[in-house]
């Protein structure tokens, strides 16, 4: 019999409870988020606890829990009350990381930034 073998292996264990939720948002100048300058940033963790640079975590990770995993729902229709300017400035938001251990890419493209507020509509993950 030789045990030098299992020596050393480590057994694989979870490391909490929860799944995995890490994100970063960005707001950037822009139509191509690679390209786009970034204007804002903000770092999220919400398992176990709400935490990161954003300024109101609790809020951010209670409005991405509403979403059900689908990022297009912190989109609303834009405020009908909000007059926004016509002309092209776009802005673009995304959303990088890990949520509820899913990897997640997401990005949305205003056409300028009225029309990035008045969509948003006052939502708690963007207004850093």
């Amino acid at each position: 019999m030789c045990l030098a073998g299992a020596t050393g292996m480590a057994e694989a264990k979870p490391t909490s409870l929860y799944a995995p939720s890490a994100m970063v948002f960005s707001i950037a100048q822009g139509d191509d988020a690679a390209g786009a300058t970034v204007l804002r940033a903000a770092t999220l963790s919400c398992m176990p606890s709400a935490q990161g640079t954003h300024p109101d975590p609790k809020a951010a990770c209670t409005a991405l829990n509403s979403t059900g995993g689908s990022f297009d729902r912190l989109l609303a229709a834009p405020d009908v009350n909000r007059a926004c300017p016509m002309h092209y400035a776009p802005v673009t938001v995304t959303a990088d990381g890990v949520w509820q251990g899913s990897r997640v890419s997401w990005k949305h493209t205003f056409s300028n930034s009225c029309d990035m507020s008045a969509t948003l509509n006052g939502g708690a993950v963007f207004a850093f």
